[in-house]
């Protein structure tokens, strides 16, 4: 461990340091008999070496006083060193001290003149430190008078602002006075210290643009008071477009149908080329929103937009709701175009609102409001409907609910709840038509004359039998022109068409893109349920006669073929290509069930014919069945008979087809033949003679004659050859002849029954038989005849009586 090393020794006196290299000589001393071990000690010491092992071998061994003292010479040794060096640097040490202190008396002297210097200084610069601080003083002055000056020139530009902003606010120039106020804000925060204007300005300013605010909403409430009583025109106006553009497109349809029935060759342009002036939108629906676009910008300006945007949205709710009121005053059927008109209206405007006022309504907004008003509108439509007793009624409602629906659609709000409302109330609308068209029909049945028409123009036939397709020839008859038919026919042909018209105008513009099927189901309704049964109420009447029965066949049949006209009218107004309507799907069961009703007629007038023949012939009471002599002129019935055939057989001739006349005519001389066979087997008539029979020949003859006569003079023999009218006769000719012949044995004979009486029932004959008394009764004619020899005929008679009996 070293003690002392070769190191740099500083050395510090005031001012001055001297820096001594010190070196270390090594000496070797050896001192009081211990030289050797001390020089060691010492080296290792000088040396810097570790000198641990030595002091720990020193104590081991016991002996540490010659360490100490070894040590305490190593110390005398180095004080030895440390004397000579000071010794050796004291007179440069002096040297520097006496340096020092002649520097010392030089900062004296300097100090002294210093002094000197500063007195003379503050003696002249007194003055000029007065005159300095006098122009601070002045140039504080300056300062603060400019400042005052810009203060004051900043106030008076504030408050010129404030008047300017006073003068835009009583001009109504708002937008002017918000940006004229923001100048004073501005200049108030930043260029006004006056505390007192300050704060008057600041307490002013909300007042001002709470003031603006308020004058903003007087002016929207007087649009939203202007715009709602516009708003009527201006869904009139959208309303009446939608009408024009509606009867542009029935145009066009028609024509195209026209052309297409026509198959007109090369179509091209002719056929679909849409003829459409382009209108502005805009430009047709004039209405002013500059008040609304200045009111919005004033308060975008204030801030406070969004809370316009919920003040405008309130209130035009509020309005709507209250359009969608109705009163109960005014019947709706007279404020309905009011009603829809003013909902039109609204809503346009709203999307005007919508697409440029710059967010004042969303589109969520709007919807929102549509769903209000529709909800109330089919509300109101529902009750309406289900109140309307009227079909032209309900039908104008549609009419104008669906150009309302259409107008509306343009802007892109959805109108199928309309639509479906019109659905469900198609039924209604329909039975309403079916009920004032089946009172039209009575009373154009009641007011028929049941008499064939005469058209005396060209026109009237056109108008009565070429505009329904009732002619039967291509070719133009020659006037004055005798139809089959009577003038029901015609006029409720207008009837079907009106109601086909009604039914088609109501399903036009609804839910259903193809209605044809339910036009066709309602007109085979009408047929079915109106006409015919009307037709059935008034054959089945009690008082119709003979000529009506037999105009109301003609009728029927006329109808029939009349369906056709009505199913093709149908699918022209339905835009349906006519010849499609030609499957057999497409008939009407109308069609079938006029056929079931023509039968119907033809029963009918068949039952009034013979109920009207039974009435003349009445045998059993206005005959002699046991006369004594005969009459060649007939009974008197028989002529009766004859007249009347012929009353009802001439018009039918002209009124009836050639089959109908046969039907009537054969059913007409079978109810006589059985009217004849039926008075022999009555109960009432007891016997009769062969005068009697006879009579009945000759009646026989009268009506087979007759018969003949009317069967080829309406040409039927062509038609009708193998059963004439003679031919209907055949029982009570065969009768009569079975009763004249003079072997009437032969009646059960097979091949001459079958030749001669095969009309004749075996039974029927046998209780005649019994009747027939073969000679006449006169007062003298059973005595003259009781013991006379029996004929050959009358003993024929018998045979056949009693095999008849046996046969039974």
């Amino acid at each position: 461990m070293s003690l002392v090393s070769n190191e740099n020794c500083v050395v510090q006196f005031p001012g001055i340091h001297a820096i001594m290299d010190v070196k270390t000589k090594r000496r070797g001393v050896i001192e009081n008999g211990n030289g050797g071990e001390d020089m060691v000690l010492a080296n290792l010491i000088a040396n810097g070496d570790d000198v641990g092992p030595l002091v720990r071998l020193s104590f081991e061994m016991g002996r540490p006083e010659g360490l100490l003292h070894q040590l305490m010479y190593v110390v005398k040794q180095k004080e030895a060193e440390i004397e000579e060096m000071c010794k050796t640097h004291y007179e440069e040490f002096i040297l520097a001290v006496d340096e020092l202190r002649g520097v010392l008396v030089d900062a004296e002297e300097l100090k002294s003149e210093l002094q000197g210097d500063n007195f003379k200084l503050q003696q002249v610069g007194s003055a000029l430190l007065d005159r300095l601080e006098e122009l601070l003083e002045s140039y504080s002055i300056r300062k603060n008078m400019t400042e005052a000056i810009e203060m004051s020139k900043n106030c008076i530009q504030v408050l010129e602002l404030c008047v300017k902003c006073n003068s835009h606010i009583s001009e109504g120039q708002f937008y002017s006075a918000l940006k004229t106020l923001d100048l004073v804000e501005k200049s108030c925060t930043q260029n006004i210290p006056a505390k007192a204007l300050k704060e008057v300005i600041e307490k002013r300013i909300p007042v001002i643009k709470l003031h603006i605010e308020k004058k903003m909403c007087i002016q929207v409430n007087e649009w939203m008071a202007d715009i709602r009583c516009a708003a009527k025109n201006i869904g009139e106006t959208a309303i009446g477009r939608a009408v024009t553009v509606r009867q542009r497109d029935k145009e066009m349809l028609e024509q195209q149908r026209k052309i297409e029935e026509q198959n007109i060759s090369g179509l091209g342009d002719l056929a679909y080329t849409l003829d459409a002036e382009e209108v502005e939108e805009d430009s047709v629906l004039q209405f002013d929103l500059t008040p609304l676009y200045r009111a919005c910008h004033i308060h975008d300006c204030l801030g406070i937009k969004e809370k316009f945007r919920e003040y405008y949205y309130t209130n035009r709710l509020l309005q709507l709701n209250s359009d969608l009121e109705i009163t109960s005053a005014q019947p709706f059927v007279e404020s309905y175009q009011t009603f829809f008109a003013q909902i039109a209206g609204f809503f346009i405007v709203e999307d005007r609102v919508l697409r440029t006022a710059g967010g004042l309504l969303v589109a969520d907004q709007v919807e929102t409001l549509w769903q209000t008003a529709v909800a109330k509108m089919t509300s109101l439509l529902e009750e309406q409907f289900s109140c309307m007793e009227s079909a032209p009624h309900l039908l104008l409602v549609k009419d104008y609910v669906t150009l309302f629906g259409s107008t509306l659609r343009q802007y892109e709000h959805d109108i199928g709840t309309f639509l479906d409302v019109l659905d469900s109330s198609c039924d209604k609308y329909h039975l309403l038509l079916l009920e004032e068209c089946r009172q039209q029909t009575i009373d154009v049945f009641g007011n028929d004359p049941y008499d064939q028409m005469e058209i005396k123009k060209e026109t009237d036939y056109e108008n009565i039998v070429l505009s329904f397709d009732l002619q039967t020839s291509d070719i133009m008859p020659e006037f004055p022109y005798i139809a089959p038919f009577s003038s029901m026919v015609p006029d409720t042909c207008r009837i079907v068409r009106s109601f086909i018209k009604g039914s088609v105008d109501y399903l036009s513009y609804g839910i259903h893109m193809n209605f044809f099927d339910i036009v066709r189901k309602y007109l085979d309704k009408f047929l079915i349920d109106v006409l015919n049964v009307t037709l059935l109420e008034k054959i089945n009447s009690g008082n119709i006669t003979v000529p009506q029965l037999m105009q109301i066949a003609t009728n029927i049949t006329v109808f029939e073929r009349a369906c056709d006209f009505f199913l093709r009218h149908a699918a022209q107004l339905c835009g349906i290509p006519v010849r499609s309507i030609g499957r057999p799907q497409a008939t009407l069961t109308a069609k079938l069930i006029l056929k079931t009703s023509r039968e119907a007629a033809f029963i009918a007038l068949q039952s009034l014919v013979n109920t009207k023949i039974g009435e003349f012939m009445t045998l059993t009471e206005s005959v002699d069945w046991t006369p004594e002599e005969t009459n060649e002129n007939g009974n008197d019935y028989i002529h009766e008979v004859i007249i009347y055939l012929d009353s009802f057989m001439s018009p039918a001739q002209q009124i009836l087809p050639l089959d109908s006349v046969y039907r009537v005519g054969s059913g007409a001389f079978e109810h006589i033949s059985n009217s004849i066979v039926a008075a022999f087997s009555s109960d009432s008539v007891k016997r009769f003679n062969v005068n009697a029979v006879i009579n009945i020949e000759y009646d026989l003859q009268i009506i087979e004659n007759f018969a003949e006569e009317r069967f080829y003079s309406a040409g039927l023999g062509v038609t009708h050859d193998e059963v004439s009218f003679k031919n209907c006769l055949v029982e009570a000719r065969q009768l009569v002849n079975l009763l004249l012949s003079s072997q009437p044995e032969n009646f059960l004979n097979a091949d001459i029954w079958d030749k001669n009486y095969y009309a004749l029932e075996i039974k029927k004959v046998a209780a005649i038989l019994d009747k027939f008394k073969d000679s006449p009764d006169g007062i003298f004619g059973s005595l003259a005849n009781k013991n006379a020899k029996l004929s050959a005929r009358k003993k024929s008679m018998d045979v056949l009586k009693k095999r008849l009996k046996d046969f039974n």
